[in-house]
C-alpha cells in the first residue's frame, strides 16, 4: 500500500530532492554509492520501473492518486508518496510538473562500453553535447530509429537529468548507454581506437567538403557503424573528424547550412540505421 503523506511543511527534509537539490547534488546524494535522479510523468516513471530502477519517493498531485498514477503506486511498495493540490506542488518545486508526478529514483552503476555495445550493429556517439533537451531528443530518436546503444563523451550532459529524461519520454531507460572514457583525455583518439577494437567503423557527421552523402551505399554495407554527432555550436572537433573512418553530410536545400543536433541525429539514425545483412 502506498504511504500517502499530505504536504504541510515545505521545509521538510524529505522534500529536499524535489525542492532544493540541484542535479549535481542529486547525483552525489549517496556518495560514494550511486545517487538519485528524478523521473517526471507517469509514462516516464513506468518505463523507469520497467527497467528495474528503484523508486525512493513520489511527489504527486492529489487528483492522480486514484487515476493515472494508481498503477505506478501499486508497484512502488510502501515508499513515501507526498501529495497536495497542483498550486501547492508548483509553489514547492518552482515549476508545473508534467502530468502531475515526480519520482525520486536510485541510479544504477554505469555499465562498461563493451557490455553496452555487445551485439550492436548501429550506435550513436555524442561528443560534448551539453543541452539536456537535445540529449533527451537524441535518445528518443535513437530508440525509435534503430540505434542499439548510445555512448557519450565525458563532457556531455547527463542523460538522467530531469529534463533529458522527460524529453526522451523515458527512452533513456530503454536504449543501453554509458560514457566512453572517464575524462576529456580519453576522447577522441582513445575512444575511437576502442570503437575500432570492437569492430566499429566511425562516421563523423560534419558539414565539410569532400564528404560522403548520408545515403552513400558504402555506409549501409558497414556491418558495425558508430554515428558520431558533435556539440550544438561548433559541431565535431577537427581531431575527431580526422580520426573517423568517414565524414558524412546531410544534403540540404534552400540555403540551409545546418540542422539542430537533435534533428540531424534523427535524420542520421533513420538513414544509417539501415544496413545490408
Amino acid at each position: 500500500m502506498p504511504n500517502i503523506i499530505e504536504i504541510t511543511d515545505f521545509a521538510a527534509k524529505e522534500l529536499d530532492v524535489y525542492a532544493r537539490l540541484n542535479e549535481t547534488q542529486l547525483m552525489h546524494y549517496y556518495e560514494p554509492q550511486t545517487g538519485l535522479f528524478i523521473a517526471e510523468s507517469p509514462k516516464v516513471i513506468r518505463r523507469a520501473l520497467d527497467a528495474g530502477f528503484e523508486p525512493v519517493s513520489v511527489l504527486l498531485e492529489r487528483k492522480h492518486i486514484e487515476t493515472q498514477a494508481k498503477e505506478i503506486l501499486s508497484r512502488c511498495g510502501d515508499i513515501p508518496v507526498f501529495t497536495a493540490d497542483s498550486p501547492v506542488i508548483t509553489q514547492l518545486t518552482g515549476y508545473t510538473m508534467a502530468r502531475g508526478a515526480l519520482c525520486a529514483m536510485r541510479r544504477k552503476s554505469l555499465p562498461s562500453v563493451e557490455s553496452v555495445c555487445a551485439g550492436a550493429r548501429r550506435i550513436a556517439v555524442l561528443e560534448n553535447i551539453m543541452n539536456s533537451t537535445n540529449i533527451g531528443a537524441i535518445f528518443r530518436s535513437a530508440a525509435a530509429l534503430n540505434m542499439d546503444a548510445v555512448l557519450l563523451t565525458p563532457a556531455c550532459s547527463d542523460p538522467l537529468y530531469r529534463r533529458a529524461v522527460r524529453v526522451s519520454m523515458g527512452t533513456v531507460f530503454q536504449v543501453p548507454w554509458t560514457y566512453i572514457g572517464e575524462d576529456s583525455a580519453d576522447w577522441p583518439q582513445k575512444g575511437i581506437q576502442k570503437l575500432r577494437e570492437m569492430g566499429f567503423a566511425t562516421a563523423a557527421m560534419a558539414l565539410r567538403e569532400n564528404t560522403l552523402r548520408i545515403d552513400d551505399p558504402c555506409l549501409a554495407k558497414e556491418k558495425h557503424l558508430a554515428i558520431v554527432l558533435g556539440t550544438e555550436g561548433d559541431g565535431l572537433a577537427d581531431e575527431t573528424i580526422a580520426d573517423c573512418d568517414y565524414t558524412v553530410k546531410i544534403p540540404m536545400t534552400h540555403g540551409v547550412d545546418s540542422l539542430n543536433v537533435a534533428a540531424a541525429g534523427a535524420v542520421a539514425f533513420w538513414e544509417l540505421g539501415k544496413y545490408e545483412i
